[in-house]
């Protein structure tokens, strides 16, 4: 970590922690946000201290009263890296080796991290965007590669794919996106790898399209489309033999995919009729096989654990797959979260395909996400 040249508090960058954090680098997060927004999103690991309050009216005994490590340095965290560096600023008057996030959470957001799992004929990469919760991965098998609903920037998955042999062949979304802008037709341009949709009548960029049943190879394995909508109409989930299942935003390893998004009352007790067929239809696959959906509902640690779990442990942990339909329909609309921030602006953005510029992004998918009904 360095002294940054542009500011008197010492920063570090996203990449910079997130490395020192993927590396086991012995640094404590010191998160001074008020403690709803650190329960609402967090970096993995992070400590809250607060003084968010009293450190913005510039009071100088903010941190007398609470235990903060000596052991190794520390980084601040606030929402945009401004009140971390008053913080770091007040730590290091006390003789703490403190540095400020720079940017703060709303630039953590891109952080990410990874975490491996064999099958027969495949590697797993699951590429988890740690500060947002979202979920995507690379499957290699032979010389091949096929990614999963991108949520990082191109050239993350085509660096893991080379350091694995892999020339990266088809690109796919599980359905259209509403809290994070896909990555996909990009990684497909960057590559050339061939772009893969669920058949719908919404985006208009060129695409090839996914019925149920459709097949796509990678190596010696095969990815097997399953039509699951509900959570959006085309929503698809994929199969990768008898090993695992990659749900998207239709079922988590703690809830379901909410159905409200871009419908009323009346539309959105018509979703969620089709999410209860969709999940009922997956209920019946073995118990065996790994559930790898979509989204995180917390940040995920730098731990090298891949964030899934076998079918038979879903359905226990997941009360709502053992409702009846109207009492599913009934619960699940009522327990929706509150709509994602940006999600109308963010839908036609994966819809046109257009890119915004880098700070757009920034603030367009800011704060984690809200897909689950738990």
């Amino acid at each position: 970590m360095t002294d940054a040249q542009t500011t008197d508090v010492p920063e570090v960058t996203v990449d910079e922690l997130r490395n020192a954090l993927a590396k086991g680098t012995s640094v404590g997060v010191l998160d001074v946000r008020p403690h709803d927004d650190f329960e609402d999103w967090h970096v993995p690991g992070s400590r809250h201290v607060g003084g968010y309050h009293a450190l913005k009216a510039g009071r100088e005994d903010v941190f007398d009263d609470r235990a903060i490590p000596e052991d190794g340095p520390v980084v601040t965290v606030c929402g945009a890296g401004k009140t971390s560096r008053t913080a770091a600023r007040r730590l290091r008057e006390q003789g703490v080796e403190a540095y400020s996030l720079q940017g703060g959470l709303r630039a953590w957001t891109v952080a990410w991290n990874a975490a491996t799992r064999y099958v027969p004929d495949a590697e797993i990469v699951q590429l988890r965007r740690t500060g947002k919760g979202c979920l995507s991965y690379l499957i290699g098998s032979g010389e091949e590669a096929l990614v999963i609903d991108p949520a990082l920037s191109p050239e993350v998955y085509e660096e893991q794919a080379s350091d694995r042999g892999w020339t990266i062949t088809a690109v796919l979304d599980t359905h259209v996106h509403a809290d994070h802008l896909s990555r996909a037709r990009r990684l497909s341009e960057a590559t050339g790898a061939s772009l893969y949709l669920p058949t719908q009548d919404r985006v208009s960029f060129a695409h090839r399209s996914l019925d149920d049943g459709d097949e796509v190879a990678v190596g010696d394995a095969m990815l097997r489309a399953v039509h699951t909508p509900g959570h959006t109409p085309e929503s698809t989930s994929y199969r990768l033999g008898e090993n695992a299942l990659f749900t998207g935003d239709t079922l988590f390893l703690n809830g379901v995919g909410r159905p409200d998004l871009d419908a009323g009352p009346e539309e959105g007790r018509r979703k969620a009729r089709r999410l209860y067929s969709s999940l009922q239809r997956l209920a019946q696959l073995s118990d065996e096989i790994t559930v790898l959906p979509g989204h995180a509902s917390e940040p995920v640690p730098f731990d090298g654990e891949v964030v899934g779990a076998p079918m038979g442990d879903v359905k226990r942990q997941v009360e709502a797959l053992q409702w009846s339909e109207d009492r599913f329909v009934d619960t699940v609309t009522e327990r929706v979260p509150p709509t994602p921030p940006n999600h109308e602006t963010v839908i036609a953005r994966n819809e046109t395909g257009d890119w915004p510029d880098d700070e757009t992004i920034v603030d367009l998918e800011a704060g984690g996400n809200r897909c689950a009904v738990g």
